[in-house]
């Protein structure tokens, strides 16, 4: 199995980070926000590197355990682990919050690895021209589409991107659990919060996804003021909508579906027996929903997050076996752990980073 996704991004930004600062002189301070797989890998990107600091917030109690403990367990003086009492979105409103402090941000040398970060959306746009032409190679096809499973809206951003280069995808397919504000979107037009569900797919338990404002930029005619208006809009009703294109649809490439549990657990159930092959809850969501696009002309590739040995319950409670092991994380069972758990109010995590920050 490849390394998922963020974490070949991740390596690469930290050695970008450690690079830059070498040459520069200077430090950095790391603050990210994750719903479950971006704290381990951003943590594993930069721990024990010199000039670094890391703040990883996550949201306490809804991230698995073992995904828990992939953070907490890391000794690296470098890491700090925040659980925040609250959801994904309230770190994610605390991060934004507190980037929007120029002066702090300047001063502390504030910097992420959250998908917000550009240099991450560059590295994830090269799986897909990798995936595709393998693919096109393989099978002789013309074109590819993508289903992916989606939160933050990052991965598929960069799938997005990938086209406006030139890659030939005919469709993404975006896939949601429960949480479903953006599979919603891309059928009704309408972006609508909702309570954040808990879900066994916890990395997409998210409804304000901060990429979906950069896909919204393309999609408003690439105007900024047209953006910046919409966005004011969403911040005091928690809702906007865009009108559909001439053929009626919302966007000609992306289509959209969401799978909820049930779902979820049959199509691990059914793809371990017919293959012998485990997805993890979150590619599960993506392969349920990528069923009705499958196509002879244009083969669909799905793309995996994660190793299903986080989500071991899932698994058992799917296939009524317990199947899903990895060494390395049964490890992480008996290390001693480090978090501070912290309310979900901006003020308390300031007062946190600035304690242990690189001035």
């Amino acid at each position: 199995m490849a390394p998922p996704f963020k974490d070949v991004a991740l390596q690469f930004l930290g050695n970008t980070f450690e690079y830059v600062l070498k040459k520069t002189g200077r430090e950095m301070n790391i603050l990210a926000a994750t719903s479950g797989d971006t704290g381990s890998a951003a943590i594993d990107g930069v721990k024990g590197r010199e000039h670094i600091n890391i703040f990883v917030m996550h949201p306490h109690g809804r991230v698995s355990p073992l995904q828990e403990r992939q953070m907490t367990t890391v000794p690296d003086a470098n890491v700090f682990n925040i659980a925040v009492d609250g959801t994904f979105d309230d770190c994610q409103r605390i991060m934004k919050t507190i980037f929007s402090d120029l002066e702090f941000k300047d001063r502390h040398s504030l910097g992420t690895v959250n998908s917000i970060n550009w240099a991450r959306v560059l590295a994830q746009i090269v799986y897909y021209f990798f995936a595709a032409f393998r693919v096109m190679r393989l099978t002789g096809a013309k074109t590819v589409q993508f289903s992916i499973p989606t939160g933050n809206f990052g991965d598929i951003f960069a799938g997005y991107v990938a086209t406006k280069m030139g890659l030939p995808i005919s469709r993404l397919v975006l896939a949601t659990n429960e949480n479903d504000i953006l599979s919603r979107f891309f059928n009704t037009g309408v972006y609508s919060s909702d309570a954040v569900h808990a879900t066994i797919s916890p990395s997409m338990d998210i409804q304000v996804a901060s990429n979906f404002e950069r896909y919204l930029y393309y999609r408003l005619g690439a105007n900024h003021e047209a953006l910046r208006q919409v966005m004011r809009q969403f911040d005091v009703e928690k809702k906007i909508s865009v009108p559909p294109l001439a053929n009626g649809k919302i966007d000609d490439l992306i289509c959209a579906g969401s799978g909820n549990t049930a779902q979820t657990l049959a199509t691990i159930k059914e793809y371990q027996s017919r293959f012998g092959y485990l997805l993890d809850p979150h590619t599960a969501v993506g392969v349920h929903v990528a069923k009705p696009y499958v196509t002879a002309d244009s083969p669909m590739i799905c793309l995996a997050t994660a190793h299903p040995a986080k989500f071991s319950q899932a698994i058992q409670d799917a296939t009524g076996a317990d199947l899903a092991h990895h060494p390395i994380l049964e490890a992480l069972r008996e290390l001693p752990a480090r978090c501070a758990i912290l309310p979900a109010n901006e003020a308390d995590i300031r007062k946190h980073m600035e304690k242990n920050i690189c001035n």
